[in-house]
């Protein structure tokens, strides 16, 4: 599980952007406060930050032509199996969305595609 640099959402191939869409929805879903090494960090901001990343993702998938189910562009919406939230405080967008996401952790996203044979 890995949320990539944000500003590799553009450059990801089809099988990565449908794959962080698919965990963008089940981490918003039951995953949410579920411990894993790598998303750790993600719990420890609103959940509508993750709404933010997941907009962009989403918003790149319906530039490539995907249609991602719109319930998922409801910030409140958490799936299926998930009730969705009552409220959830809008939170301002910033640049990178979480602040984790900076050049050292650019640099790691990009070895970790490199290592898959993915050069962005």
């Amino acid at each position: 599980m890995r949320l990539w640099h944000e500003t590799l959402i553009p450059k990801l191939p089809r099988q990565q952007l449908l794959g962080q869409h698919r965990e963008c929805c089940a981490l918003r879903g039951g995953g949410w406060g579920k411990k894993h090494q790598t998303v750790n960090y993600v719990f420890t901001h609103s959940p509508y930050k993750l709404f933010q990343y997941h907009e962009k993702v989403m918003h790149e998938m319906q530039r490539r032509g995907y249609k991602p189910n719109e319930l998922w562009l409801d910030p409140l919406y958490r799936g299926t199996k998930v009730p969705p939230y009552d409220s959830l405080h809008a939170v301002d967008l910033t640049s990178p969305i979480f602040p984790e996401h900076n050049n050292v952790y650019l640099l790691e996203c990009v070895k970790n595609l490199a290592n898959k044979g993915i050069e962005v």
